[in-house]
């Protein structure tokens, strides 16, 4: 089936004609985000393939159905940079890749926890400099601490079990408690006492109108003063220019995220040689305490593998007008 793949760099490349040998689906990478402007070069293709930035709104929906497009598969588990309620009413399908290695997402959000506290990257851009100084590298003990987990599924079920191994106290928050978390020594609390209580903050829920800027100014002034906050889940999960705020007075001790509100235009992409217009970003790295990486948490071989093969079996099913076992249900 001809599909046009969107955002595909390199590693997609390889990776999904890799998934695609057995299947023989007709191909068409393209390395710009699907947008508005970009919707044409998918025309004649039955299906499309998106990942996380890409644009998916009613809009550009309509061009897709009016040139023949009935299937979007989305090289991600979260979907909200899809229309789905407007897929639905062009009649065109939706996908997602519902399971792929949790590990990796909570494994980097450990790493990210570790170097914000710890000061790990400032300790290496200072040795490379030959500067062994050890002043302003001080952080805490993770053991004995309480870690604050909002979103208890596959991946943050995962993350609070490392954590419950460094020793710490687990809390969580998830409107769908998951009995697991229980069994691996969590306690669920409501928002205000998870934030009050706990010297980290993880997220690990998706971004739904009902979470998006959960961690707005008011829950960072409820939060404990000093704790730090780590986001690998959805940039829109925290207003950034409240979180600079909180930096700006210590009521935040240290911010470590992946994912960012406004990384459409700037992720999975080197920008190193021109200027980035984008203050808020320019802002935040300049933080110390605060470490900002470029929406890399999924990027394992096992992950990105699964991802692949799962999209490109998706597509297959469809095909064959075989159910879709990682369809996106209607809101």
């Amino acid at each position: 089936m001809k599909t046009a793949v969107f955002s595909a760099r390199r590693y997609d490349k390889t990776l999904l004609a890799r998934a695609n040998g057995d299947a023989g689906h007709e191909l068409r990478f393209v390395e710009d985000r699907l947008t508005l402007s970009t919707a044409g070069l998918a025309e004649g293709c039955e299906a499309v393939c998106v990942f996380v930035n890409d644009c998916v709104d009613a809009e550009v929906l309509g061009v897709l159905a009016r040139q023949g497009t009935r299937l979007v598969a989305t090289r991600s588990t979260g979907y909200n940079q899809i229309d789905v309620a407007a897929a639905r009413q062009h009649g065109i399908e939706v996908v997602r890749v519902t399971d792929y290695s949790p590990h990796s997402v909570a494994e980097f959000a450990v790493g990210l926890l570790l170097g914000v506290n710890r000061k790990i990257a400032r300790a290496s851009a200072r040795t490379r400099d030959g500067n062994f100084d050890l002043e302003g590298l001080m952080g805490f003990d993770l053991h004995g601490k309480t870690i604050g987990v909002i979103g208890t599924g596959k991946i943050g079920l995962i993350f609070a079990r490392i954590m419950a191994g460094f020793g710490c106290t687990i809390l969580g928050h998830d409107p769908w408690p998951n009995p697991a978390f229980g069994q691996a020594g969590g306690s669920y609390v409501g928002v205000d006492e998870l934030l009050a209580r706990s010297d980290v903050v993880s997220l690990h829920c998706p971004l739904t109108e009902a979470t998006r800027h959960i961690i707005d100014a008011g829950n960072l002034a409820r939060a404990k003063r000093g704790s730090i906050l780590v986001n690998t889940s959805r940039g829109g999960l925290v207003d950034t220019e409240a979180a600079i705020a909180a930096l700006k007075s210590g009521q935040l001790g240290g911010l470590a995220i992946d994912v960012y509100e406004q990384e459409a235009n700037l992720f999975f992409q080197d920008l190193s040689s021109t200027i980035i217009c984008d203050d808020v970003i320019q802002r935040l790295v300049s933080f110390p305490n605060v470490i900002v990486t470029g929406h890399q948490a999924f990027f394992t071989v096992e992950a990105v593998g699964q991802i692949m093969q799962t999209t490109i079996d998706s597509i297959t099913a469809f095909e064959r007008g075989e159910a879709l076992l990682n369809r996106v249900p209607p809101a």
